[in-house]
C-alpha cells in the first residue's frame, strides 16, 4: 500500500534516510543476513524517532551453530549469543531455510524445543508464542539457479553427456570434510575428482564442471541449507548427502546415505567400503537415477529455492 521496501546495507546510508525523511512510518527494510548490527541501529533509529518500520531477517548461520566459523572460532558464546537474540526480538520476522535451522536455534538461544509440526500445544508457553509468531520457514530467493543452469536442465541431458566426474563443490573448511573426499580420490581412482576450490573458478567455470558429473558429493557437518547439492540435482548430477543437517528434511531418501559413514574420519575408515560401494552403485546406474534427479530439483526448487512466504510477509 505506498510503503516502500528497503534491501539493508549500510548503517550511515539508513541514518540519512531517517534525517532527510526518506524513511516513512510502515516501510519494511530487509537484511539478507541477519549476522548484521545494522538492525541493532534501525530499531533504535525507529524507536527513538517513533517511525515504526518492519524489519525483515534472513538467517544463514550462527554462533549458536558449534560447526559454523562463529561456532567454532568464538570461544565466549556470552556475548554473540546475547547479540543474536537480540537481533532475533528486534527484527518483525526471523527467514530460516529449513524447520532444521528453526530447531537448532530454538533450542540453542532460548533453551526450548520447538515441536515436530511447528503447531502450538496446550505445553507451548507464552515465550514460545512470541518466538513463533516471529519465525518463518521459507524457501531463499533464488529461482535465478534455474536460469544459470538452463543449457543442461532443459536440453535433456542424457548418460552420453556425462562424465565419471565426482564433485565436491564445498569451500575446504573443517565442517566440510574434504579430507574424506581426498582419501575417496585415492581409493577410486577410476572416477575423476574434482575440489572445486581448489581451481579459483568462476561462476560459469563452476557450472561448467557441475554440467559434466554424475555426482555432487557432500560429508558436511554444517549445512543449514545446502545449495550447491540442488545445484548439482538442476544440471543432472546426484546428489550424495548424509542423512543429518539440513540434507535429512530436504533429500529423497534415494540421495541420502547413513550419517554414521561421514559423522568424522575415523567413522569414514571403519564405514569407507560401503560409501565406495555407493558411489559405484550411483555411477553403474547413472541413466536409472537421472529421471529421479530432477524431478528432486523440482522439488527443491518449490519448497527450499522460492521465497514466497518471504514476498508475503515483505507485502502485507
Amino acid at each position: 500500500g505506498g510503503t516502500n521496501i528497503y534491501k539493508a546495507k549500510q548503517i550511515e546510508t539508513m541514518g540519512r534516510m531517517f534525517c532527510d525523511g526518506t524513511v516513512k512510518a510502515g516501510d519494511h527494510f530487509l537484511f539478507t543476513d541477519a549476522w548484521h548490527p545494522g538492525i541493532i541501529s534501525l530499531k533504535y533509529m525507529s524507536e527513538l524517532l517513533q517511525v515504526p518500520v518492519t524489519i525483515h531477517s534472513m538467517w544463514h548461520a550462527g554462533s549458536y551453530d558449534p560447526h559454523d566459523f562463529l561456532g567454532r572460532l568464538i570461544n565466549d558464546k556470552h556475548w554473540t549469543f546475547d547479540f543474536e537474540r537480540s537481533i532475533f526480538h528486534a527484527s518483525d520476522y526471523n527467514y530460516f531455510a529449513t524447520k532444521f535451522h528453526i530447531k537448532m536455534f530454538v533450542k540453542t538461544l532460548f533453551n526450548t524445543t520447538w515441536s515436530a509440526n511447528g503447531v502450538p500445544d496446550h505445553k507451548l508457553t507464552t515465550n514460545m508464542r512470541t518466538l513463533k509468531s516471529k519465525i518463518v520457514r521459507t524457501g531463499w530467493p533464488m529461482e535465478y539457479l534455474k536460469d544459470a543452469s538452463k543449457t543442461t536442465l532443459f536440453d535433456n541431458i542424457v548418460s552420453t553427456e556425462k562424465e565419471n566426474l565426482i564433485v565436491f563443490p564445498h569451500r575446504i573448511a573443517p565442517e566440510k570434510q574434504p579430507e574424506i573426499f581426498k582419501d575417496l580420490a585415492q581409493s577410486i581412482p577410476e572416477y575423476e575428482f574434482i575440489i572445486c576450490q581448489e581451481k579459483q573458478l568462476t561462476k560459469a567455470e563452476y557450472h561448467a564442471i557441475i554440467r559434466r558429473a554424475k555426482i555432487i558429493f557432500s560429508a558436511n557437518l554444517q549445512e543449514t541449507l545446502g545449495i550447491s547439492p540442488y545445484e548439482g540435482a538442476l544440471v543432472g548430477a546426484i546428489p550424495m548427502v548424509p542423512d543429518r543437517l539440513s540434507y535429512s528434511e530436504m533429500y529423497s531418501a534415494d540421495f541420502k546415505y547413513n550419517s554414521t559413514w561421514t559423522l568424522n574420519f575415523d567413522n569414514y575408515i571403519e564405514h569407507k567400503e560401503k560409501l565406495i560401494n555407493l558411489i559405484k552403485h550411483r555411477m553403474d546406474n547413472y541413466t536409472s537415477f537421472y529421471p529421479s534427479v530432477i524431478e528432486e530439483a523440482d522439488k527443491l526448487s518449490k519448497e527450499y529455492f522460492s521465497c514466497t512466504p518471504l514476498l508475503q510477509k515483505l507485502n502485507t
